[in-house]
């Protein structure tokens, strides 16, 4: 044999191989309805950050957070185009990680890892301003703000007021 027809044969080794790969045809396969319904609104997370030394609101398109890692987001400050609109945060790092909890009469209770009188006033704003966005259904939306066996509270977000 010459190498030609050794390649036209090995092509066609290979293509019988090929096209025999064990993939059958099939019919359309039913899922089916399709989905109805109303579309869910976005999600969007509402923090309270710091501009000229004031609280300011800011909505950010969001997944379903925790309210823990929702009161993170303060810790972790503006995002790059919240810094360059003048925003900052009072909240520091170490004053994470958060939890808050729901009391009976919806009172609510955001327990930080620093006591809340070494942290501005206003960081402690920022904290009870976004706990209470985080529960719109509380009555009066009163905070107690604890951490290292101090506390803070019972407050109202001075938005709120």
């Amino acid at each position: 044999m010459t190498a030609g027809p050794t390649r036209r044969l090995l092509a066609a080794a290979l293509l019988t191989l090929a096209a025999g790969c064990g993939v059958q045809p099939s019919d359309a396969i039913s899922a089916g309805d399709p989905p109805s319904g109303p579309i869910a609104p976005p999600l969007k997370v509402t923090l309270y950050l710091v501009k000229n030394g004031r609280l300011s609101t800011v909505t950010r398109p969001g997944y379903r957070l925790s309210p823990a890692d929702t009161l993170a987001l303060l810790a972790a400050g503006p995002t790059p185009r919240e810094r360059t609109r003048g925003l900052t945060t009072d909240v520091p790092p170490e004053a994470g990680p958060f939890s808050m909890t729901a009391e009976p009469g919806g009172h609510l209770v955001v327990t930080l890892s620093t006591p809340p009188g070494q942290l501005p006033a206003l960081a402690i704003d920022q904290i009870v301003c976004t706990a209470a966005a985080l529960a719109p259904e509380t009555p009066a939306g009163q905070v107690t703000v604890v951490g290292a066996g101090q506390d803070s509270g019972p407050r109202s977000c001075p938005r709120q007021r």
